[in-house]
């Protein structure tokens, strides 16, 4: 590096690590400006988001879309506690309204609700095994095509299963 370059970086002053939540869910939320309060603190909020999981790039141009159109819908990859990050994001004078919490299907739950072993739930409705048990042990994160699947089989599984089946044969 020339001598220029590191005297330029030196200006810059310290570069400041974001420290990120251990673990948590994806959530998404609703940004808004807090009615009636002052200006946000935009690099607040920026950060706020950054150490769930976003990247810098992403949660500024969710805040500058936020001020931008007056709301903003974020997807926010780890939430330790969505009353955490909206706590952090009105200290910022940032408005944030759950929306969901997509990641909070009981695998575990429902399988031990349905009366299923892990084999017998993933031959009922065409999961590999071991899927499931990367998603009951959180090895693994619920894609939105899972969990939405997840959802109908908790709400009807005999409906489910039936439709999961393989279609009867017409030919004698």
């Amino acid at each position: 590096m020339d001598s220029t370059l590191r005297e330029r970086f030196a200006r810059l002053g310290p570069i400041r690590d974001i420290g990120r939540v251990p673990s948590g869910s994806p959530a998404v939320f609703v940004l808004r400006l807090a009615p009636g309060g002052p200006a946000p603190r935009t690099i607040d909020a920026i950060h706020a988001l950054a150490r769930r999981g976003m990247t810098m790039l992403r949660a500024k141009r969710a805040v500058e879309a936020m001020l931008d159109d007056g709301g903003v819908l974020v997807d926010v990859p780890t939430v330790e506690d969505p009353a955490a990050l909206a706590g952090d994001l009105a200290a910022a004078g940032i408005t944030a309204t759950l929306v969901e919490m997509p990641g909070t299907v009981d695998v575990r739950g429902l399988r031990e609700r349905l009366q299923l072993s892990r084999e017998q739930f993933a031959s009922r409705y065409g999961f590999e095994v071991e899927t499931l048990r990367n998603w009951e042990t959180g090895g693994q994160a619920l894609d939105a095509t899972a969990r939405s699947y997840l959802r109908a089989i908790s709400n009807d599984p005999e409906r489910v299963e039936q439709a999961y089946a393989p279609a009867p044969s017409l030919t004698p």
